[in-house]
């Protein structure tokens, strides 16, 4: 066994990354405060073939430095938008037939690994701010909130970790993984 060299990794190029069929996915960013979230966000959705990011609020946009630092390119191949509130961007998404998912806890939020999303359907995921979640306005227009268990004493993940488990579990759960990754 031997660790593989970039040569060997055989990774897109950006213009290859914009020609290939996206994942039935956009990632909503409500009021995310950290630009490395942020960055982190752009290198997720880069991996996962992620079709659009939506910026919203006081979530921070490209070009920054601090992004760049973590998405390391991922803004030149991830399409992205900015939205002055989340709710526009939920009203934007709604009208273009997505299910709106929000990670959250809440009283009647479904457990992760319980929900099975629709291979025909597309969904926007919705994370929020790292202190305050995701504002009540946006899980009062969501169709489905779902939640992260956890088993520990603390009762939140950082919203770049969500992110990353709750992408990876769409990605397998839709079957986006192609069978020679």
């Amino acid at each position: 066994m031997k660790k593989l060299s970039m040569e060997e990794l055989n990774r897109l190029t950006v213009e290859e990354y914009k020609k290939k069929d996206k994942a039935p996915l956009v990632i909503v960013l409500d009021n995310v405060r950290s630009l490395n979230n942020v960055g982190s966000a752009f290198r997720t959705s880069d991996a996962f073939l992620i079709k659009k990011i939506y910026l919203c609020g006081i979530t921070g946009k490209p070009p920054h430095r601090e992004i760049q630092k973590t998405a390391l390119g991922a803004t030149e191949s991830v399409d992205w938008e900015y939205f002055d509130n989340t709710l526009a961007a939920i009203k934007n998404l709604k009208e273009n037939g997505y299910i709106i998912c929000s990670f959250e806890q809440t009283d009647q939020s479904v457990p992760l690994h319980t929900f099975t999303p629709k291979k025909e359907r597309d969904y926007a995921l919705i994370f929020g701010n790292e202190v305050f979640g995701v504002e009540e306005s946006i899980i009062r227009e969501s169709d489905q909130v779902i939640e992260i268990p956890q088993l520990g004493t603390k009762h939140s993940l950082n919203v770049s970790v969500s992110m990353g488990i709750a992408i990876w579990d769409f990605t397998v759960k839709l079957d986006n993984i192609d069978s020679k990754a």
